[in-house]
């Protein structure tokens, strides 16, 4: 297959098309492969080469809703059995795994071939991917502008057309962020709606996994396939009623929206972001939704210093059941300074401070709740600029903090409410840089947010639209 026609169909789409005997899988894993070695090195976006395996490994007659359609995993999270998982860290750079991840097991049973494994920054501390030990990954958009972190490998793999979609995961924006920079559909799922076995939870329960696609019917698939519990997970929902790929293509019904332009955690929004809000909103207004203006409630200064504690102490954690399987203390050189900063100061995060902080965290996701007792969804921008360059946010210790916040102030809140949130493409600045639009909806209500975007992209296309790298 060409990949003028590989990149016409979504991993739905190729799917059929091997079911039906029109290609081959092996067919579409070459073409996967041709692209990547075409555009890899520009990109640096996939950083573990696992074609061999994956050939190895190919049925003669795929099964599963996406049978013969290759995939990539992100190099943080999930572990596939006989590979390493790296993390973006030197300090796991000979972490082979025994065995698959859940959520691995479930992507195979789906029929996904998976064939590497995509660049991250390390241990998924940043909304960047310029890891020390992997090296940056960049934009297809614009190869001197970051594809967003920590899944920016995946989106920049998939904005390239390596894959139609990819496995990604999010703490804190980072299915979100990707996405909004590379002109991709992100959905980050509610807590507890696919599980990390055998792994517990992420960062107090903020981290999830998902996926970032080009078409919104391949993500709510992708959600179908792997969200089912498993036995002892800390945070559970049951698979829903309805299958969220039959959500995609339904009405939405009259939705009550509630918008924003502000920066939850910044100042301001970048001017371009503040108006992809606002035709959104209008967007919405068109398709017979109520849109209005509100403020979003809760001490969103608390849970950060909250959240930030609880990533810090897990950072600290990590350095220390490493030290142990060493046998010796991982210092500042196993790491790069921004984790080692974090972990000194989980260091200094007693017990009670812990407790007290997950405590905040609760408290704001009931405070935000309030405002979904009259709204069924919110809107309001994904980042709060467009792509940032390449080195931007790491020039210095003193500028991260405000920098990291002027990029994404509005990503993290959700992760600690645990509702779903999506990043839509619905903008582009006038550079050409994809600006995402972010609708939240109520916990364990995937199925409303599928049925708006599914709603959305109908009215406003974006599938086709592509860089050109």
């Amino acid at each position: 297959m060409k990949f003028e026609e590989y990149r016409k169909h979504d991993a739905v789409g190729l799917a059929g098309l091997v079911a039906k005997g029109e290609v081959s899988a092996g067919e579409l894993l070459d073409t996967a492969v041709a692209r990547m070695a075409e555009v890899n090195p520009a990109l640096n976006a996939v950083t573990l080469d696992l074609t061999e395996m994956a050939r190895k490994a190919l049925p003669a007659k795929p099964q599963g809703p996406l049978g013969g359609v290759p995939y990539l995993l992100k190099d943080l999270g999930a572990m596939m059995a006989g590979t390493v998982t790296t993390g973006g860290s030197r300090l796991w750079k000979d972490n082979l795994a025994a065995a698959d991840s859940a959520i691995v097991t479930l992507y195979k049973q789906a029929g996904l071939n998976i064939f590497g494994k995509t660049n991250t920054p390390e241990f998924g501390l940043m909304p960047i991917t310029e890891p020390e030990f992997l090296g940056a990954c960049r934009n297809p958009w614009d190869v001197d502008r970051t594809p967003g972190g920590s899944s920016g490998g995946a989106a920049s793999a998939v904005a390239a057309g390596i894959v139609p979609a990819a496995h990604a995961s999010d703490g804190g924006g980072s299915i979100r962020t990707p996405a909004s920079a590379c002109g991709l559909f992100g959905m980050k799922p509610s807590r507890g709606r696919v599980s990390f076995a055998p792994m517990g939870e992420g960062w107090g329960g903020a981290s999830i996994q998902h996926a970032v696609t080009r078409s919104v019917r391949d993500s709510a698939v992708l959600l179908d396939v792997v969200c089912t519990p498993q036995s002892g997970d800390p945070y559970y929902l049951a698979a829903p009623a309805v299958p969220y790929a039959q959500e995609v293509g339904r009405a939405p019904g009259k939705l009550r929206i509630g918008f924003t332009t502000a920066a939850l955690a910044a100042p301001a929004l970048d001017p371009e972001c503040a108006q992809a809000v606002l035709d959104a909103a209008r967007l919405c207004e068109s398709l017979g939704h109520t849109v209005e203006e509100v403020t979003v409630p809760g001490d969103l200064a608390a849970m950060q210093k909250a959240a930030g504690d609880v990533i810090a102490a897990s950072v600290a954690a990590t350095l220390e059941i490493e030290s142990e399987k060493r046998g010796r203390p991982a210092d500042q050189s196993d790491v790069e300074d921004l984790t080692w900063f974090m972990a000194r100061r989980g260091m200094s995060v007693t017990g009670p401070a812990y407790v007290r902080g997950l405590a905040a965290i609760h408290a704001y996701g009931r405070a935000v709740a309030e405002l979904f007792k009259t709204y069924d969804v919110l809107l309001l921008s994904t980042l709060g600029s467009p792509a940032i360059p390449i080195g931007w946010l790491t020039e210095s210790i003193e500028t991260y903090a405000p920098r990291l916040f002027d990029f994404m102030p509005n990503t993290q809140a959700f992760n600690n409410t645990g509702q779903p949130a999506m990043t839509v493409p619905l903008s582009w600045s006038k550079s050409g840089l994809p600006i995402g639009v972010q609708f939240v909806g109520r916990m364990a209500e995937e199925g409303l947010l599928f049925r708006l975007a599914g709603q959305l992209e109908a009215a406003q296309p974006w599938f086709d639209r592509t860089p050109a790298l």
